[in-house]
């Protein structure tokens, strides 16, 4: 027994309604975290080992590749407990933890998308001060910046909800910890939780997608300005797996927020999937399309594969 209500572990929650095949729910998501891991773990692998990816458009694809995979094995234990085991009990602290990573992470993917816009924008704007521009030390700077904004700014709303009480219902709406859901269970004021995650989402998500825009309209107006079609062509396929990537992520944020905001009639098994779309669709894809689109990669795997080194 626990001595309070406020002590009790929260509960999470699998796909409402469909318990029952939980268990057959829970291949699909194997198969997916599987794919994520070897995907982002390969991509990860080849630009640690062949010399020719050590150049600051991998290096900040290596960022987004651990990125990925930190965000897929911060979720995975929690909901494969649920939907393979029933295993829904999580604890406080644990769920704050979970809470604090999966935001941080987030933060995180929009800033390294960011920083791979401006390593386009830097390659083809001004290619000749392009490796005086982008040294190893600058690009290790912009990766620590890129890391510590999206892990310093989410500790504000995360820390109130270690003293926070919780007398209200402790069930949570995702197999996942989130903020949104944490402190609506909150015996609390949570007006600066509420007001603070709007803020930030306006300064990192908002913002950075803007400056990309923009990044992107100047790397157009340089690259029209090419007199060789051929070149123009080749210009803007160094751009085309980026483009995608952020396509695929700012796409999935933007589906998720009109779910939320304008979808409060929709079946819960509609937000719950959509949740998953957010968190699973990007680390999945981003190896894909960086294996599919970069032929230096395609490269180094076949090579991998083949058990072929670098000559």
């Amino acid at each position: 027994m626990w001595s309070n209500n406020s002590d009790a572990p929260f509960l999470l929650t699998g796909f409402l309604g469909l318990e029952v095949v939980h268990h057959w729910i829970s291949i699909p998501f194997f198969v997916i975290y599987f794919s994520i891991i070897l995907g982002n773990g390969t991509l990860l692998f080849v630009i640690w080992t062949d010399h020719s990816l050590h150049e600051p458009m991998y290096y900040f694809l290596a960022v987004l590749a651990s990125t990925d995979l930190g965000m897929t094995l911060t979720t995975m234990p929690t909901v494969l407990s649920v939907l393979v085991l029933n295993q829904r009990e999580i604890a406080h602290e644990a769920c704050f933890i979970q809470s604090y990573f999966i935001h941080s992470l987030a933060i995180v993917e929009s800033g390294v998308l960011l920083a791979m816009a401006y390593d386009r924008f830097v390659a083809i704007c001004t290619p000749l001060h392009y490796n005086s521009i982008l040294t190893n030390s600058r690009v290790m700077k912009v990766a620590l910046g890129v890391l510590m904004r999206g892990f310093v700014s989410i500790v504000p709303p995360i820390l109130p909800l270690f003293w926070f009480p919780y007398c209200h219902s402790h069930v949570l709406s995702h197999a996942f910890c989130l903020h949104q859901d944490v402190m609506k269970l909150a015996c609390a004021d949570i007006t600066f939780n509420r007001v603070y995650p709007v803020v930030l989402v306006a300064l990192t998500f908002f913002l950075d997608a803007l400056i990309i825009v923009f990044s992107y309209v100047l790397i157009l107006k340089t690259v029209m300005g090419i007199a060789s079609g051929e070149e123009r062509a080749k210009a803007l396929n160094t751009c085309v797996s980026h483009i995608s990537c952020v396509l695929v992520f700012y796409i999935t944020v933007i589906g998720l927020t009109f779910i939320h905001r304008f979808g409060k009639h929709a079946p819960h098994v509609v937000h719950i999937t959509m949740s998953y779309v957010y968190f699973l669709f990007p680390p999945f894809m981003n190896p894909i399309i960086y294996s599919i689109k970069t032929k230096q990669i395609q490269r180094s795997i076949v090579r991998l594969l083949t058990g072929h080194s670098r000559i």
